[in-house]
């Protein structure tokens, strides 16, 4: 199931969103404000999202440059056509303005989801029975979805990028810090700690180690615990 993130102040039109969203089968998270998104990506990553731009806080166009590898479909009343086409240009997947047509907004949402699978196939890490989409914040074990946090997702990545390869703390925070400033030193060893009880709930198996006063790495041959 498909999650999306909705981000509108105006709580009658999130409502009437995410009715019609959950009724076509999405699952559906809520923002109001830009500082509500920010927070709810740091537990989340959403196959899409939908934005408005005005927005208490930080506004959509601020929000975009700091939302990566998750498409955005800006939903807003603004009409103008430069408008329109700095948004675009600044990362927006797609651009709808208000009042829209249900109909129309539920196709564009099918047309991103659908390019991100496509997006999702075509570039992946896979590890023993890990599939990490290296284009979308995506993850499954033997075909089962694995719902990660972005650190979470930064974490493992870059372990499957260094496969049996013991990976420094020094190297993961350094790696990691610009898509999860809330990973620190003091923090790094919670945020493996969840991730390795993520991956044994789905797999039975341990597949991170920790080396002792250097780092961390994927085992060779993970065994079920």
């Amino acid at each position: 199931m498909a999650q999306i993130l909705v981000v509108d102040d105006d709580k009658d039109i999130g409502n009437l969103l995410e009715e019609a969203l959950t009724k076509n089968g999405y699952h559906i998270l809520r923002a109001f404000s830009g500082t509500d998104v920010l927070a709810v990506l740091q537990q989340h990553t959403p196959d899409l999202i939908l934005l408005d731009l005005m927005l208490p806080g930080l506004s959509g166009e601020q929000l975009l440059p700091l939302i990566r590898e998750i498409p955005v479909i800006v939903v807003s009343a603004k009409i103008d056509l430069d408008n329109k086409v700095s948004v675009l240009l600044s990362g927006a997947a797609d651009y709808i303005t208000k009042p829209f047509e249900m109909k129309e907004l539920l196709a564009r949402v099918a047309v991103q989801l659908r390019k991100a699978r496509g997006s999702e196939h075509s570039a992946a890490l896979s590890y023993d029975a890990i599939v990490l989409g290296t284009d979308m914040y995506s993850a499954s074990v033997s075909g089962s979805e694995l719902r990660l946090t972005r650190t979470e997702y930064a974490i493992l990545k870059m372990l499957m990028q260094n496969p049996e390869q013991v990976v420094t703390k020094s190297a993961i925070l350094e790696q990691i810090a610009a898509d999860t400033p809330d990973c620190t030193e003091l923090s790094l060893k919670q945020h493996i700690s969840n991730l390795r009880k993520k991956l044994r709930q789905l797999s039975g198996k341990d597949y991170i180690e920790a080396v002792w006063g250097i780092g961390f790495r994927l085992i060779a041959k993970p065994e079920k615990s």
